[in-house]
């Protein structure tokens, strides 16, 4: 029995709707014309992507870049509606594979600002991005200004590897001061991060950067927040503290912050309260990088743009041509399963067969 021919729809988008992996929603609409029209119809892609990731709703639209796949039924033929349809379900469909396959790495890039820093440049944000707290027999850590005040909070500002990370790990180490007597931890009481994206352009990629934008007013009205963590509280440790969340978060923008409350360490030499680390790590996956993101306003609505497989894995293979990682045995077993999977969509959602160039061609037309 057809069940999607002979139950409500209702039952029927209940029953698919608990299917949890994305393709096994492509195999069901490849069994018939009629439940590749339901799966469609009804946004069922877009259904799992949003219940697996909910963050994803702030998106506005959906943008489709140098798709040169052509299908044979003329566009003529189909409805605007139906087109948007079919175009919903194929990006949330790489949109949620991407998330939920992509392998957990550090997502760290680049340290943008820290609230205070005692002394520049030798104590700045950036040696955070290195692990452990020593670099070629020299101390390696961010140090906050010193504070009468034990609750005074400290912020250091990062920027991530892609504008769309699932974030699952924090990791912070608090610096263990060596050099000075009672060897000290200057470690915080506790902390909490938020995730979001710059509300005006900065220059992140400035040197000068990390510290003279402490003098530009609030520097945190620079950007937008779109969720903040429940406070995680860190132990007097000279150690990488990992704290998981109970539930993934996607990180829309690429801006992450970590807020450090408390202070716990009085300085010997001028009685002052001062907040060390000497490593943060953020642990999650990163969207794959056919997609990408445009804010559109300050509440966080964007635009994700989606550019084809084939011109990512191009590129990976131009410079695996060079030498480097992308040469290697395991990625290309990982680009293979990547065309394999888009070919199955691809023939699934057109209805024909759609031949992609190869990596490897001089073709440049499908």
């Amino acid at each position: 029995m057809d069940f999607v021919q002979c139950l409500l729809p209702d039952m029927s988008t209940k029953i698919l709707t608990c299917l949890d992996d994305p393709s096994d929603l492509i195999r069901v609409s490849a069994v018939s014309s009629s439940w590749r029209e339901f799966v469609i119809g009804n946004g069922l892609c877009k259904h799992l992507c949003l219940k697996r990731f909910p963050e994803i709703s702030s998106v506005a639209n959906m943008i489709e870049v140098e798709n040169r796949v052509v299908p044979m039924v003329s566009q003529s033929e189909k409805t605007a509606e139906w087109l948007f349809l079919e175009r919903d379900h194929r990006v949330y469909a790489f949109l949620t594979r991407g998330l939920s396959n992509c392998v957990k790495e550090d997502c760290l890039v680049d340290a943008i600002h820290a609230s205070s820093t005692d002394n520049y440049p030798e104590e700045s944000i950036l040696n955070t991005l290195k692990p452990g707290d020593r670099v070629d027999y020299r101390a390696s850590y961010w140090s906050s200004r010193g504070e009468s005040d034990p609750t005074v909070p400290e912020t250091l500002t990062y920027k991530l590897i892609s504008k769309l990370c699932l974030i699952s790990e924090i990791h912070v180490q608090p610096f263990q001061a060596y050099f000075q007597f009672g060897i000290p931890i200057y470690s915080s009481k506790a902390m909490k991060f938020r995730v979001g994206h710059p509300n005006v352009k900065i220059d992140v990629e400035s040197d000068n950067g990390h510290e003279s934008a402490a003098a530009q007013g609030s520097y945190c009205d620079k950007f937008v927040w779109t969720y903040t963590s429940p406070e995680f509280p860190i132990a007097q440790e000279n150690i990488l503290q990992k704290f998981k969340l109970p539930e993934p978060v996607l990180c829309v923008g690429g801006i992450l912050q970590v807020e450090l409350l408390g202070r716990v360490q009085r300085q010997q030499l001028d009685g002052l309260y001062y907040i060390c680390v000497s490593h943060v790590q953020v642990v999650g996956r990163p969207l794959l990088p056919t997609f990408d993101v445009e804010i559109l306003d300050e509440a966080g609505k964007c635009n994700l743009k989606y550019c084809p497989v084939e011109r990512s894995l191009c590129q990976s293979s131009k410079k695996s041509s060079e030498g480097g990682e992308s040469g290697s045995p395991r990625f290309h077993r990982f680009r293979a399963s990547l065309r394999g999977w888009e070919q199955m969509i691809l023939n699934t959602l057109l209805g024909a067969r759609a031949d992609l160039v190869d990596d490897d061609s001089d073709e440049d037309d499908v």
